[in-house]
């Protein structure tokens, strides 16, 4: 075998191709793997833009074994390792392609064609530069050759929907030299290890050694290696008293993360994890010839593991404000504080700052934090922020208002705080329980309902509270006649709902999220009235639960909000003024998969306005992404629409269908390829679904959810559905299947297959039944990430198998979403669902076995 560094330019140079054999899985890259990768590319391509000519980073490896030459002298290579970097990176200059032609570049974009993807001058397979697997070729192919179809569902489209959004976004900011950039790193920057295998090697049993080696070692690892390297005469004290006390301390994982910080805090503002190891060394290595300057670093790291326990367990922190505010950070999830925390941390002990001082810069910089929730901007950037904080920070400044002043800085993207009118005006109108994760709205209103001042205190840690919508999520009539007295000219209670229902004035927490489900307000009252949060019992004063008193009461929790979460220094308003939901709707419409649409309605309620401003902005806005896919509640074509001069011809319904919508005879897209507010907030990577999760409950939740799980089936829906219904799932205990519920107000049901017979073995459940609503969701959106349905053919064949069915019609496009089904359908045809749930049950089962198989002593 032959191995050495090269980039992607060179290694697509030529006449070749790149074939992934059968024997590997599809491409499986997701958002989180993307957004890594961006990530870094974004950060090389600061530096290019800045003139700093970056240092290559470092990709990873890329094991090839030559295949037959074909006639004509074309080369082929098997991807023995390393298809998902290659496949990535083609769909990567297939976006960058496409985003050229655009803006009308398309001379940069035929060259990204004709040397990057395709040999211009084959035909068939061989015009590829790249060959999937038969599993990922259609819609590989279907980006390159610029195919309606192309941005599907699966990994693939959904990958390259990915950078298609993250080209146009970060254009929109840094224009035409930013995205040259961006293909400059792109081609020559990211680092690539070649290894070829030799004629006769064993290319299978070259893969199976690759993909089943040990544990390498981590960056704290190499580092600690050099370390005591370097320290032959005091190495072993210093590691007893030093090293070995905080490795245990802290355990690997956060280890890394310290080995991290302590790059960041002396002023790395660009340090990497993966590259902890190189940094470290570069830092120290004009130490390495004295031991005692090295005992002095480590010994410097090690007070700083202390500091670190303090954030990562505030209880150990003494002084009570201090702790109060870490505490509050810590509940809000991420590590995107460490950094200043930890800086802050090391100026108390240091004597540079006060406690006091500490806390109220950490308040400030949770405040950013939650207005930016508030105001739904991303949280892309956040982290360089926060990085960039303490080398900013003067040692003689106050530390609070320090942190103050460089997140008031008058900036665009990461770097805005949202001022007092911004919060009060997005607290009024945006779907706040489709903002963040389900822990930061619950730390949001857990706050808000501690600022009433109630004289006993809610027990949070017993309580066992989660957020519920006064207004619920699925209306009966009597919701929907009470929100008919309420509407504007030309919108129904329905689009008033929408509007509504997730805004932070119709939520609070409860613990009764069961009983109050989706019953008329009276009920609802009756049960709040007796709530210990001073929230509800606000709430259950009212006559009446309407738009007026949502209202009244977001701008209540409004003018708490502004008082809790201060804001930025006067006069320091954004430089960016277009209101964040424009620039939400763009990306909603750029991550929609082809063969998809949606409404005016769903997309309002995403952003928090209504159909009629999102409709009069895709009109004014000539070119803007996919606005074609934008058609009226009734899925017709507006009659306003209009194509930007020069880009299409025909009607939008012809492109429709060419990617993959059905219309019927009366120019109705079919209802079935419908996003709802929903699944745009889950192509976004929104939190939305969790809190309808089943998990395991002990035996006498079980069975009380069992109960309101059949009690609201019985109030819903007819007993002929009832008792199908319920027929099946007894079926499906007694062929030895599980059952698990819910915890929303609406209990779901969804039947679990386990991997072994142990208790509390993890489980996989296809489907959830909702009593209330009366659908059946298949949840793709979960078995994208879960073995053995994160390999997307599986996904497919359950989707097959499930609209063989009569009365189910799951749109292919909705792969990684969670398309519904009527609980009738479930009812009438319960025998045929049911060997469906068994096919998914032995499916679970093989993979267990295989698994096992693999683990079992003796195994390659």
């Amino acid at each position: 075998m032959h191995a050495q560094e090269t980039t992607f330019n060179e290694l697509v140079q030529g006449e070749k191709q790149y074939q992934v054999p059968l024997y590997q899985r599809t491409y499986s890259w997701q958002r989180e793997e993307l957004q890594q990768l961006w990530f870094d590319v974004q950060e090389l391509v600061e530096e290019q833009l800045e003139g700093r000519h970056p240092a290559a980073h470092f990709l990873g490896s890329v094991v090839l074994a030559p295949g037959r030459i074909t006639a004509g002298g074309m080369q082929r290579w098997l991807v023995v390792d390393g298809q998902q970097r290659l496949t990535t990176l083609m769909l990567a200059f297939t976006a960058l392609r496409d985003r050229h032609r655009e803006r009308g570049a398309e001379q940069k974009a035929e060259r990204i064609h004709d040397l990057v993807l395709v040999n211009k001058y084959r035909s068939g397979d061989d015009h590829y530069r790249l060959l999937p697997t038969q599993a990922d070729r259609d819609a590989f192919t279907a980006c390159v050759e610029s195919s309606p179809r192309a941005g599907g569902p699966g990994n693939v489209g959904a990958a390259y929907r990915f950078f298609v959004g993250v080209l146009a976004e970060g254009e929109e900011n840094g224009g035409e030299a930013w995205t040259d950039a961006v293909e400059t790193v792109l081609s020559g920057l990211l680092s690539i290890v070649e290894i070829n295998a030799a004629e006769g090697d064993n290319v299978y049993r070259i893969f199976e050694s690759i993909n089943n080696t040990g544990v390498g070692l981590s960056q704290s690892d190499l580092l600690r290696n050099y370390l005591f390297m370097c320290l032959p005469t005091r190495g072993e004290s210093v590691y007893r008293s030093l090293w070995l006390p905080m490795q245990e301390r802290l355990g690997p994982a956060n280890l890394e993360l310290l080995v991290w910080l302590d790059l960041v805090v002396a002023g790395n503002s660009r340090a990497k994890q993966s590259e902890n190891y190189r940094d470290q060394k570069k830092r120290l290595e004009p130490l390495s010839s004295d031991e005692a300057a090295l005992e002095v670093e480590i010994a410097s790291l090690a007070r700083r593991a202390e500091r670190l326990m303090r954030i990562l367990e505030p209880q150990r922190e003494p002084d009570p404000e201090l702790r109060e505010v870490l505490e509050r950070l810590s509940l809000w999830g991420g590590q995107t504080h460490y950094p200043l925390a930890l800086h802050l941390l090391d100026r108390v002990d240091d004597g540079q700052t006060t406690p006091r001082q500490a806390a109220r810069a950490l308040a400030y910089a949770e405040s950013y934090m939650v207005r930016r929730l508030f105001t739904g901007y991303s949280t892309t950037g956040s982290n360089r922020v926060f990085m960039e904080m303490p080398k900013e920070m003067e040692k003689d400044d106050d530390p609070a208002e320090a942190v103050r002043a460089f997140l008031s800085k008058n900036k665009t993207g990461a770097r805005v705080w949202p001022d007092d009118d911004a919060v009060r005006e997005a607290i009024r109108t945006r779907p706040f329980y489709k903002a963040g994760r389900s822990n930061q709205r619950f730390q949001v209103l857990r706050r808000l309902e501690e600022s009433y001042g109630a004289s006993e205190p809610v027990d949070y840690a017993k309580a066992r509270l989660t957020v519920e919508h006064v207004l619920p999520q699925s209306p009966a009539h009597q919701w929907l006649d009470l929100l008919a007295e309420e509407t504007e000219d030309g919108q129904g209670p329905e689009e008033l709902h929408a509007l509504l229902v997730h805004t932070l004035g119709n939520l609070t927490l409860s613990a009764d999220n069961a009983k109050l489900s989706n019953h008329p307000f009276r009920r609802k009252q009756e049960i709040l009235d007796f709530s210990a949060l001073r929230m509800n019992q606000e709430i259950a004063g009212r006559e009446r639960w309407g738009k007026a008193e949502i209202l009244d009461r977001a701008a209540d929790l409004a003018d708490r909000a502004v008082r809790l979460w201060p804001g930025p220094v006067a006069g320091t308003a954004p430089v960016d003024d277009e209101w964040s939901g424009w620039k939400e709707l763009r990306a909603a419409l750029l991550a929609m998969p082809a063969g998809t649409w949606t409404t005016y309605g769903d997309v309002a309620a995403l952003i928090g306005t209504h159909a009629v401003p999102v409709g009069q902005h895709l009109a004014s806005k000539a070119g803007l992404h996919g606005a074609y896919r934008v058609l009226t509640a009734d899925g017709r074509v507006s009659a306003g629409f209009r194509w930007p001069d020069g880009q299409e011809s025909g009607d939008a319904r012809t492109r429709l269908e060419a990617e993959g919508v059905p219309f019927d005879d009366a120019g109705r897209a079919r209802r079935s390829h419908r996003l709802t507010t929903a699944d745009l907030a889950a192509l976004l990577g929104k939190d939305v679904a969790e809190e309808a999760e089943p998990s395991p409950q002990a035996d006498d939740q079980q069975q009380a959810a069992a109960g309101r799980f059949e009690t609201q089936l019985r109030d819903n829906q007819t007993m002929e559905t009832v008792d199908g219904v319920l027929g099946a799932l007894r079926f499906w205990e007694q062929q030895g299947g599980h059952l698990a519920y819910g915890r929303a107000s609406e209990t779901s049901c969804s039947p679990l297959a386990r991997f072994g017979s142990a208790p509390g073995s993890r489980a996989l459940w296809p489907l959830g039944i909702y009593p209330v609503s009366g659908t059946v969701e298949v949840v793709f959106q979960y078995l994208k990430r879960r073995p053995p349905f994160d390999d997307e053919p599986l996904r497919r064949e359950l989707m097959t198998r499930l609209n063989d069915i009569e009365g189910i019609d799951l749109a292919e496009a909705k792969l990684d979403l969670r398309p519904s089904f009527a609980v009738e359908v479930f009812a009438q045809h319960s025998e045929e669902i049911c060997a469906v749930l068994e096919w998914f049950a032995h499916t679970v089962a093989l993979a267990e076995a295989s698994r096992m198989a693999d683990e079992a002593p003796g195994t390659l």
